[in-house]
């Protein structure tokens, strides 16, 4: 894909609020989207099922990491 030329529109904070695109660099983008495979609805995430050990009790290590922000 060749490099887009775009254009950042901001509001008066300067923060980005649109870009703005070629017409032909959108249809290209528009094109190369609806080629993608649709994501499958029912994943099996049972690959992913399984059980972990703690070493440390997780409040504990919560209110440790906190006391390292002050």
């Amino acid at each position: 894909m060749h490099p887009i030329k775009k254009q950042i529109v901001t509001d008066e904070s300067m923060h980005p609020v649109a870009v703005i695109i070629d017409y032909n660099d959108w249809q290209n983008i528009e094109a190369m989207l609806q080629n993608l495979p649709e994501p499958s609805q029912a994943t099996d995430l049972s690959s992913f099922a399984g059980s972990i050990s703690l070493t440390v009790d997780p409040l504990a290590y919560q209110q440790q990491i906190r006391n390292e922000w002050q």
